[in-house]
This record gives C-alpha cells, structure tokens and sequence, in this order.
C-alpha cells in the first residue's frame, strides 16, 4: 500500500488491477511511444518500462483523508461488468476489501470525485446487489463535472452508454450527485482544477495543507513517459491539441511549485515531482 503525507492530509493508493503494455501499432494507447522512442527515456526503468519494452500501468483509486472528509477519487473498473477494456470479461476483484484493509468502510466515505466518466473512472460507483445496481458508497456525495456529464450524456457510444447506465444513472436516481463547475473547491485544501482536453471537462485535485501540496492527475497524462513526452498524445484524448496544451502548462506548474504528483495511471511508485534534466527536459523523481 502507497501512502503519501501533504501537511496533515493523507493520500493513500488502492490498486484494482496492473498491466503490461505493449506497442502495437494503431491500436497502442499511446500512438507516439514506440520502443525506439521509449529507449530514450532511461529513467522510466524499472518502475515504468519492462525490460521487453511494454509500459507498466494501473489502474487503482488515491484515498484521501482531511479531517472529517473520506474522499475517493476516481473509482476504477468495478466487479460484474464486462467491458472491451477488459476483453469483454467482468472483474472480481477484493477492492472493497482493500479499502477495509486501511480502515475505509464503503459506507464511511463523505465523497466521491470522478476526474472524468471514462470506463475505468466509474467503476466502483454502484455495486451489483441482488440483480441491481446501487451506490456502492451509499452516505457519500458523488461530485461529478457538469460539463463532463453534459458530454456523456449526449454520447452514441454504445460502450459509454452502457458506462453510464451502470455507474452513472444510479447515483443520479438514489440523489447522491452533485454537479459541480471545473474549479469547484470541496474543502479549504481540496480542490478540483480543470485539465480539460482527454475529455472537454476532465479535472484533477488539488491537495494543499501546511504549505505542502500535492495532485492527482485524472488522465491529462496516463504514463510517466508524457512527462518527457508532453506531446505524446492518448488514443482516447478527445481534443488532441487541448490534451497536449493542459499536460505542457500543468507540469511546468508542478514543477514550479514543488508538488507532488500522484499519476492515476502510474505503476508503483506513483507519486514523484517533476524536475528538469540538464537538457531542459522534464523528468519525474521519485524516492524509489
């Protein structure tokens, strides 16, 4: 289990499932990594890079803990729902488990932050109970961007309306949502910041206590080679230019201010500062 320290907050670091990938032509999630390319960026082994070249990855949700407030952020694949993400197979997993293991019960939780409504961002918001889906946190305020909701909603997608009909409408119809503007602030210390362009209202979390400061990335960047590559764009980026603009400013911000950055999608170790190497190049260092 991962755990970080911002001033008096606590981040803990839930993984649902880890994966290997490789390149694979067109269908590679990140088209401009290909191994010669990859082999430049020495720093990415061993954490981030295989020996044989494929990309370490996970998929998992950062728990934070500030005060009163037991805050989840994004909620992974979810069990008894098969998605083309997983080869159309369903996931069960011991994340509920996981979360018990650090003393969270799924009905302690006051809120739950999707960065965006992609599949595996979702996922842990309902449970399958007795043939139907419910809010898998039940006492908690699911707080979802309206822009982003607004986007969904209007899909054609066959896979992101089944997303939406498992994970979404049910925390819609049980009240638990609360549609909130990109910039939405949950706490003094806890904050939403739009890094749009993967989705139109994709956000991340801004962590700040004791002049300490922290965030979580959503997938305005999925992998560390983005960080030396901020022009590497994801398959799945509905806005390619935006995409590239949000990951160029956002990190020369983090890297300005010394914060620490917990990838979503990063393999252990998960969480580094971004820092310039003598060719001006960013790069991300962790205590690992």
């Amino acid at each position: 289990m991962q755990t970080w320290q911002v001033g008096e907050i606590t981040i803990h670091c839930v993984v649902e499932t880890v994966f290997k990938l490789p390149y694979n032509n067109k269908s590679f999630l990140l088209p401009g990594a290909t191994p010669d390319e990859l082999a430049k960026i020495s720093w990415l082994k061993p954490h981030y890079l295989s020996e044989q070249g494929h990309l370490l990855m996970a998929i998992q949700a950062l728990l934070i803990e500030a005060g009163d407030i037991k805050l989840l952020v994004d909620t992974c694949i979810g069990n008894d729902k098969p998605r083309r993400l997983t080869a159309g197979q369903a996931l069960h997993t011991d994340f509920l488990d996981r979360l018990a293991h650090i003393g969270w019960q799924r009905h302690n939780v006051t809120h739950v932050v999707c960065t965006h409504l992609h599949v595996d961002h979702v996922g842990w918001n309902t449970l399958l109970e007795e043939g139907n889906w419910v809010p898998t946190f039940p006492n908690a305020e699911y707080l979802i961007g309206k822009q982003e909701y607004e986007f969904w909603s209007r899909s054609k997608s066959t896979d992101q309306q089944a997303v939406m009909e498992d994970s979404v409408t049910p925390i819609f119809n049980a009240g638990l949502v609360t549609l909130v503007e990109m910039n939405h602030t949950i706490d003094p210390g806890l904050q939403l910041i739009p890094t749009p362009g993967h989705t139109p209202g994709h956000v991340s979390v801004s962590i700040q206590s004791n002049g300490e400061k922290a965030l979580i990335t959503g997938d305005f960047i999925h992998h560390p080679c983005q960080i030396a590559r901020p022009d590497w764009h994801c398959q799945f980026d509905e806005d390619i230019e935006a995409a590239s603009s949000t990951r160029k400013r956002t990190l020369q911000t983090l890297a300005d201010e010394d914060t620490l950055v917990i990838g979503t999608h990063f393999s252990k170790p998960a969480a580094g500062r971004v820092r310039l190497d003598d060719n001006n190049t960013w790069y991300l260092e962790t205590d690992n």
